[in-house]
């Protein structure tokens, strides 16, 4: 049989307050996976938290932000105090704050969204693989984008820090792989998110992307997390290193 199941397994899902990783983390739960939700404000992973418990599921919410390495040591080191280990970890929360030509990115821009789409998911994943490493396995997903396989008109920032994603996903894989720690990585396409929101309401720049989509629409967060739970599962024991898109078809 095919194990989908996340039952006893414990889950960290990184910006996990809203759109995708609010969705992957309802996904685990409802999989049987106790699931830590992360972001920086302790009311949103609160919220969410509170949900999935009501429902049955099991959630706490921990508020840290991602690039800052002192509060990235706390998390893990209270998830370490009260689960004792980490199975999956869904690198998930990022930034866009500029949308425009690459030739009038600011400095501040550029450094802002390397900082959270990059750092961040650079000192998330290296302090789960030091503990998965210890506990012999674990599952790494990193949530990149199609922006960085093609990038497009105004995203170049943007683009090139998941292209970065990318990257980080296959040097994870070919270092840890030995260690049965396994690292992949979702491409969504144009999903309707609160961070999308305004590629979302913006007709032309949205009937530009769902023009590329042979499947002719945008995605729903909920859409992604049929991939996540199959790379958080036993059902992807021999998957490492997979770049999977999740986009209508775009990036084929």
């Amino acid at each position: 049989m095919v194990d989908f199941s996340l039952t006893g397994k414990i889950a960290l899902i990184n910006g996990g307050s809203r759109g995708i990783g609010e969705a992957i983390a309802r996904g685990f739960a409802q999989q049987g996976a106790t699931v830590i939700l992360s972001s920086r404000k302790q009311e949103g992973v609160d919220a969410v938290a509170t949900s999935i418990n009501d429902a049955g599921g099991k959630a706490v919410g921990i508020a840290c932000h991602a690039a800052k390495s002192d509060q990235v040591d706390a998390l893990f080191a209270r998830i370490k105090a009260d689960f004792g280990c980490l199975d999956v970890l869904v690198n998930n929360a990022a930034t866009n704050p500029y949308f425009g030509p690459f030739i009038q990115a600011s400095e501040e821009a550029y450094d802002k969204t390397f900082e959270v789409n990059c750092k961040g998911y650079f000192l998330m994943a290296q302090r789960a693989a030091q503990m998965m490493v210890e506990q012999n396995g674990g599952s790494i997903i990193n949530i990149a984008s199609i922006e960085g396989l093609t990038p497009s008109p105004m995203m170049g920032v943007y683009s090139m820090t998941k292209a970065a994603v990318i990257m980080l996903t296959k040097v994870i894989t070919k270092e840890l792989g030995g260690s049965n720690v396994r690292c992949n990585c979702i491409c969504p396409g144009l999903t309707d998110t609160r961070f999308a929101s305004v590629l979302i309401n913006t007709p032309e720049i949205h009937d530009h992307y769902v023009q590329r989509a042979p499947m002719g629409r945008h995605a729903h967060p909920e859409e992604m997390v049929g991939a996540a739970i199959y790379l958080a599962s036993e059902a992807s024991s021999y998957t490492n290193g997979a770049i999977i898109a999740c986009d209508g078809g775009t990036a084929a």
